[in-house]
C-alpha cells in the first residue's frame, strides 16, 4: 500500500525550520534524500537545515565541497529547529550523539525509511519496506508537498537510488525503479558523472585496504559463507580511513557459491563492526541478535567483542542460519 504522506506534509507546512538527519555513517541514500529534501523545502519557502551525526566520508566531499548545507551535529548549533525529519534509518542505535539529543528533545519528529528494523523513536512513522531507497520515498514526499523537482535535486536522488540498489543490479531494483530514474534523469540527473565520481575516484590508500581485504578472503559452510577483515592496525599501515571499508562487503559476496556474505571490522572504541549481505537468507534477523538490523539481503550489527571472539561467534550462528535453511 502506497504510504500516506498528508500527515508529514501538514507537520512540514506548520513549522518552519525542520532539521534533517540521518544515521552515522551517512550513505549516498541518507545524504541523497537529505539534500534533495533540503532543496524541495528551500524552494517552497522553509528554513532547513541538513546534519550528520559522524564523520563525512571522503569519498562524498564532492556533494558538498566547501559545507555549505551538509553540517555536522553539535547540539548546542541546533537549539533554532522546530521540528526533525530522520531519513533512512529508525532505530536509535543508527543515531549516534544526536540519538541522545533527540531523547531530551521536545520537538515534533518523523521518520522516513525503508529498513525492517524499526524502534519507536516518538512521532510519525513513515515506513515503506518495499521501497528499494530512502531516495524514493524523499522523491514521493517532495511530491507531497507540491514541492519543485530541481535538476540538483534530481541528481541526489538517482544517486540514492542508484547506489541503493547496487548501481541497479540487486533484486530490490524494479521497472518501477528504472521509471523513476527515468524520471530524474529527465529532471537534470547525470548517472556518468555520479559513477565516476563515487567508484572511479578512490584513493591509492583505499585500493592498499581493499587489498588487505582480498587477501583476508576466506569461507566456511563448504564455500556458502565468504568473509575478511579489517582490523585497526591496517588503516595507519594503508594510509587509509575507516570511511574505505565501505564497499569491501562486495568481494567476499562475489566469491563463486557464496550464499552469505561477512565483512568484520575492528572499531577504534572497542569492538567490531559486523556487516551482513545474503542472497536469500534473513540476514536482518541475524543482525538482531547483537542488536542490529536492516534489509532482509543486507543489514549490519557491532559486537562489543574483539575482532577475533567477534569473528567466531558470527560465522558460528550465520552457519546455523544456513543449516536450518
Amino acid at each position: 500500500m502506497p504510504l500516506d504522506w498528508s500527515p508529514l506534509v501538514d507537520l512540514l507546512r506548520r513549522h518552519e525550520r525542520p532539521l534533517l538527519m540521518t544515521h552515522v555513517r551517512p550513505d549516498a541514500d541518507g545524504m541523497g534524500a537529505q539534500l534533495a529534501l533540503h532543496d524541495a523545502l528551500a524552494a517552497i519557502g522553509k528554513y532547513p537545515r541538513v546534519a550528520i551525526a559522524s564523520k563525512l566520508l571522503p569519498r562524498y566531499e564532492f556533494l558538498d565541497p566547501k559545507r555549505t548545507v551538509i553540517e555536522d551535529f553539535k547540539p548546542a548549533a541546533f537549539t533554532d529547529r522546530d521540528c526533525v525529519v530522520i531519513l533512512d534509518t529508525g532505530t536509535w542505535n543508527q543515531l549516534g550523539d544526536f540519538g541522545d539529543w533527540l531523547r531530551k528533545s521536545p520537538l515534533p519528529r518523523a521518520v522516513v525509511d525503508h529498513h525492517r528494523t524499526q524502534d519507536d523513536l516518538g512521532g510519525l512513522q513513515l515506513v515503506d519496506t518495499t521501497a528499494e531507497a530512502a531516495g524514493r520515498l524523499a522523491y514521493e514526499l517532495i511530491r507531497a508537498l507540491g514541492a519543485p523537482l530541481s535538476a540538483a535535486a534530481a541528481n541526489h536522488l538517482f544517486m540514492a537510488v542508484a547506489t541503493d540498489t547496487g548501481w541497479f543490479r540487486h533484486p530490490n531494483a524494479t521497472a518501477q525503479t528504472f521509471a523513476l530514474c527515468g524520471e530524474l534523469v529527465a529532471a537534470g540527473a547525470n548517472p556518468t558523472a555520479l559513477y565516476e565520481q563515487l567508484y572511479e575516484a578512490a584513493s591509492l590508500a583505499r585500493f592498499k585496504l581493499t587489498a588487505v581485504a582480498l587477501e583476508r578472503l576466506g569461507v566456511r559452510a563448504n564455500g556458502k559463507i565468504g568473509f575478511t577483515e579489517i582490523a585497526l592496525a591496517d588503516y595507519e599501515k594503508t594510509g587509509s580511513v575507516p570511511g574505505d571499508t565501505e564497499d569491501l562487503i562486495n568481494y567476499p559476496r562475489s566469491v563463486e557459491g557464496v550464499e552469505l556474505a561477512l565483512v568484520f571490522i575492528e572499531q577504534p572504541g572497542g569492538g567490531t563492526k559486523v556487516s551482513f549481505r545474503s542472497r536469500a537468507a534473513d540476514v536482518s534477523k541475524l543482525a538482531e541478535k547483537w542488536g542490529g538490523g536492516g534489509h532482509k539481503l543486507a543489514s549490519g550489527a557491532r559486537l562489543g567483542k574483539p575482532l577475533a571472539e567477534a569473528r567466531e561467534e558470527v560465522l558460528a550462528a550465520a552457519e546455523a542460519v544456513l543449516a536450518g535453511q
